[in-house]
């Protein structure tokens, strides 16, 4: 879920022209489940090969990269390691609810109430063990770097983009802001028409960019501050926060105060949590720099096989996603070697 900073903090809408030629440092499960909950049948079913094994995230994982590719943009796709042990009640909490979603779209099914069921289907979306090492297969196959992250995905990226090894992090969620991500970039694999949840009303998405520079210039606070504001309204390691503040009213209190202890302090507040430990998490979670980034062409019989002979895909599509992509590295700054571009 993340922490929901939409209504303080701005973006700036951007084509994906801006970002040709760059490495994007792509938040892995927040992709996959991006993918596994619109990449659905009518009924809500996901996208499954004939032993019923899921393959919605392979489909977007193959096409999208493809997509991403040809506009000449470099993905890197960075997963979770072992969260912090703040984040496992709100880990239970979350499998609690998706197991209840699951329940209520198989009764939904029965009753042919069809447009809840796949509203139901796309809560209960759960990420495997399998669909992860699945993803990172064909990931490698496609010759797109993967790293693993130490702990939180989204920190590991923040620190690769301070480290200039990446020029943003890519992810719907701005917890990468408060881990110190220079830059974020949204809607980047999700563009197009999108249903609002709940509503027959669809929007255009467009990809964006946040600059924590610019949003920390315009707040008027600093990093530290911005978490704080994080801590108050609710984080993944205290889910809830406090109880009737909002983005606008935890902005102009911390502009006040000046900290969570103050706030506390002045306004005689109770917290059934501990302030510090959720802050140094966002200020100095595990990372690594041990990953290697090479972007290599696509080992085309090994996509085949895992994809075509094992997953029941078309040969005919991957075949031409794959010449496409094939193309796009030969084509990238009008070079005809691939290495080159790497």
């Amino acid at each position: 879920m993340g922490v929901q900073l939409g209504d303080i903090v701005s973006s700036e809408i951007i084509d994906f022209d801006f970002l040709k030629g760059r490495a994007v440092a792509v938040d892995a499960f927040n992709t996959l489940y991006q993918f596994l909950s619109i990449i659905r049948q009518s009924g809500g079913e996901p996208l499954s090969d004939s032993e019923g094994r899921v393959t919605s995230h392979l489909s977007g994982l193959l096409y999208r990269n493809v997509n991403l590719i040809e506009m000449g943009i470099k993905p890197v796709y960075v997963f979770d390691g072992r969260p912090p042990q703040l984040k496992f009640y709100t880990v239970e909490e979350r499998n609690k609810k998706r197991e209840e979603a699951r329940k209520k779209w198989h009764d939904a099914l029965v009753e042919e109430r069809m447009e809840e069921a796949k509203s139901y289907a796309i809560q209960s979306t759960k990420i495997s063990h399998d669909i992860i090492e699945e993803s990172k297969k064909l990931l490698d196959f496609l010759g797109i770097p993967v790293v693993q992250a130490p702990s939180e995905g989204e920190a590991q990226a923040a620190y690769m983009v301070k480290c200039g090894d990446v020029s943003s992090t890519a992810s719907q969620d701005y917890d990468a802001l408060l881990f110190g991500s220079t830059r974020l970039v949204r809607n980047l694999t999700i563009t197009g028409k999108r249903k609002l949840p709940r509503k027959r009303i669809y929007v255009t998405v467009k990809p964006e960019i946040l600059y924590i520079d610019k949003i920390l210039k315009q707040l008027e606070i600093t990093l530290e501050q911005l978490i704080d504001i994080g801590i108050l309204i609710g984080t993944d390691y205290n889910p809830g926060g406090v109880e009737g503040i909002g983005p606008k009213k935890a902005l102009k209190l911390i502009k006040k105060y000046g900290s969570v202890e103050k706030i506390v302090e002045k306004e005689g507040l109770s917290l059934n949590f501990q302030v510090e430990p959720i802050r140094e998490i966002f200020l100095s979670i595990e990372v690594t720099h041990d990953y290697s980034l090479e972007w290599k062409a696509p080992e085309k019989e090994a996509v085949m096989d895992f994809l075509c002979y094992h997953r029941d895909f078309s040969s005919e599509r991957v075949e031409k996603a794959l010449e496409k992509l094939e193309n796009a590295y030969s084509k990238i700054k009008g070079q005809s070697v691939l290495d080159t571009w790497f």
